[in-house]
């Protein structure tokens, strides 16, 4: 190989290189996030949703759309989660993730913000049960950043940790790029999921449906 092909063959590869880490990373202000590209099902990207829960191999992918303060979200996280977790995802069938479609109130941002602080620690799904379990009218100040404070010191967090990330707006960008990808897929209230089988064929489903209804699609494209 000539010199002149060997420096053009290694533009191309820095090139490639190059838009490879810019694919895998997004910068968001102070907030660096890597994008796993196994964290697309379907058309949804959840790369910047909760962490998988489940086995992250399952065939099937539950998607919630969903927003803290949404009462309909509450009633389906008390009445039909709970039957999904035991039946498909602590069975290996399906797994669940969570993304963001924080538009109800003022404080839906932050209480989502919240969550990913609580990631920071390794606990995010305790944080998200916590807000459902504790969820009061909107925007009277159950889900505002003195409380979210609250909760995460009842749960014995590292709180200088905590606060300097809810007080920063550290994920601020990040829930904002999931309310975009719910809207992107057509999620137009909460909450909204998607089941997406191993292939990406998707099914949605609007509203806090009874667990009859999940059933029925899940078994159709297992």
């Amino acid at each position: 190989m000539s010199t002149k092909g060997i420096v053009v063959a290694g533009i191309t590869v820095a090139i490639v290189i190059g838009a490879i880490a810019i694919f895998a990373s997004t910068q968001f202000g102070s907030e660096t996030v890597n994008l796993d590209m196994g964290r697309t099902h379907g058309t949804i990207s959840t790369a910047m949703g909760s962490p998988i829960l489940g086995n992250p191999s399952a065939p099937i992918t539950i998607v919630e759309f969903g927003d803290y303060q949404c009462e309909r979200c509450y009633q389906w996280f008390h009445t039909t989660k709970p039957a999904l977790v035991k039946d498909y995802i602590d069975t290996g069938k399906a797994n669940l993730v969570f993304v963001d479609m924080a538009l109800l109130g003022r404080d839906s941002p932050i209480a989502a913000q919240a969550t990913y602080c609580a990631e920071d620690q390794g606990r995010y799904w305790e944080f998200h049960d916590m807000l459902y379990n504790s969820q009061e009218h909107i925007d009277n100040g159950w889900a505002n950043s003195e409380r979210l404070k609250a909760f995460a010191f009842s749960m014995d967090f590292d709180m200088e940790l905590f606060n300097s990330c809810l007080d920063s707006g550290k994920y601020s960008k990040r829930v904002q790029y999931n309310i975009s990808e719910a809207r992107k897929n057509g999620a137009t209230g909460t909450p909204t999921f998607f089941i997406i089988d191993a292939d990406g064929g998707q099914q949605k489903i609007s509203g806090a449906q009874p667990y009859s209804v999940f059933k029925s699609v899940i078994d159709s494209m297992i």
